[in-house]
């Protein structure tokens, strides 16, 4: 790390190698030891304080893909992090030495067409954390270019400031989908995402929303996140239940945040005529059967969801408001060294975890 790249103040407390949780084939975490990233002029290097593990990682963990995403090389996983400005280039002037941020996991070019658009997570050049080849957050610090970091309030628990990544999802898929003030929606799936969906519909000002999945705990937590119904698809038909409660009509809005083909299904068909669908989860295939005769009869928008863009800003003042609690949802918490076991943790107890946190410093 050269001298010129760092805060004079700090400089002689960081040290020359750091611990990272090394991917180094799908199923296999290796604790080891790295050199500290060094920081050009406009970056800052952040020591990681808590990283949650997200479905994502979950998909490279087990299958070493997603989509067109192929794990080739050893990869260093987890992108929802929040920690602490330990080192800042010479350029830089948002933040200082100390400062506590959120971690915007997506750099983008800034000169392409979809950036200029303001749609930058359109851009053909990002450069995400854990998606490969970019390595991840499972690290204790990590060089982050100074406008993707967000700084959050002192009272703003680390954890709940990397929620404000899937947090961000649900914002961008209500921007979306056009979600307005009084609207009905309906989200299928609860995982980490669903459930902060749910906080981003009820932000909206949705009047009414429906949740469903097959894990009672799951349903539980989206009551307690602002659900107004909640439909265990173990035991009743999604959509026929919110058809039922919304007097035949359907919703307005559908969102399906679980990947999953059946609960895709679900959410279109407890859309009403003239209703939107945003597609947020990524099922394991690239093809899902949908009937086409159901989206253009009743006039169905679809919206595809892909990350998001533009709203960290927004999501850490969601967060940082009375009207978000989502600190219950922390469920599990693993320091860095047993990655692999919080790995597993996320994937066979999803009767029991929520969400699951990594503390690399801890």
């Amino acid at each position: 790390m050269s001298e010129q790249s760092i805060a004079g103040s700090e400089q002689e407390q960081l040290p020359q190698t750091m611990k990272a949780a090394v991917m180094t084939e799908p199923g296999k975490i290796v604790f080891q030891e790295l050199p500290i990233p060094s920081i050009g002029d406009s970056e800052v290097l952040i020591k990681v304080m808590a990283v949650g593990i997200c479905g994502s990682d979950l998909h490279y963990y087990e299958h070493g893909r997603i989509g067109r995403f192929i794990v080739e090389k050893p990869l260093i996983l987890g992108h929802e992090c929040a920690g602490i400005v330990a080192a800042v280039g010479k350029k830089v002037s948002s933040v200082t030495v100390g400062t506590r941020v959120a971690i915007e996991p997506g750099t983008t070019c800034g000169h392409c067409s979809a950036c200029k658009e303001g749609r930058y997570n359109l851009c053909p050049d990002v450069s995400f954390l854990a998606t490969p080849p970019i390595d991840g957050a499972f690290v204790q610090y990590l060089a982050v270019r100074e406008d993707m970091v967000f700084p959050i309030p002192d009272h703003l628990s680390y954890e709940e400031a990397a929620l404000n990544e899937p947090f961000s999802v649900g914002i961008h898929a209500a921007r979306r989908s056009k979600l307005q003030p009084g609207d009905t929606v309906a989200i299928m799936g609860m995982g980490p995402v669903g459930l902060m969906a749910v906080a981003a519909a009820k932000a909206f000002g949705a009047a009414q929303i429906f949740v469903s999945d097959m894990e009672e705990i799951r349903l539980e937590a989206a009551l307690k996140m602002g659900a107004t119904h909640a439909i265990h698809a173990k035991n009743e038909d999604p959509a026929s239940v919110v058809k039922r409660l919304t007097g035949g009509k359907g919703v307005d809005v559908a969102w399906e945040t679980a990947g999953n083909p059946h609960a895709l299904r679900s959410a279109l068909y407890s859309l009403r005529r003239g209703g939107k669908l945003a597609i947020v989860g990524l099922p394991p295939q690239d093809e899902t059967p949908l009937s086409i005769t159901f989206i253009a009869d009743n006039e169905i928008d679809l919206y595809g969801i892909f990350r998001y863009a533009n709203t960290y800003p927004s999501g850490i003042s969601f967060l940082a408001s009375d009207s978000i609690d989502a600190s219950f949802l922390i469920t599990d918490r693993y320091p860095l060294a047993k990655t692999q076991e919080a790995l597993e943790r996320a994937i066979h107890n999803k009767s029991g975890s929520l969400k699951v946190v990594v503390y690399p410093n801890e």
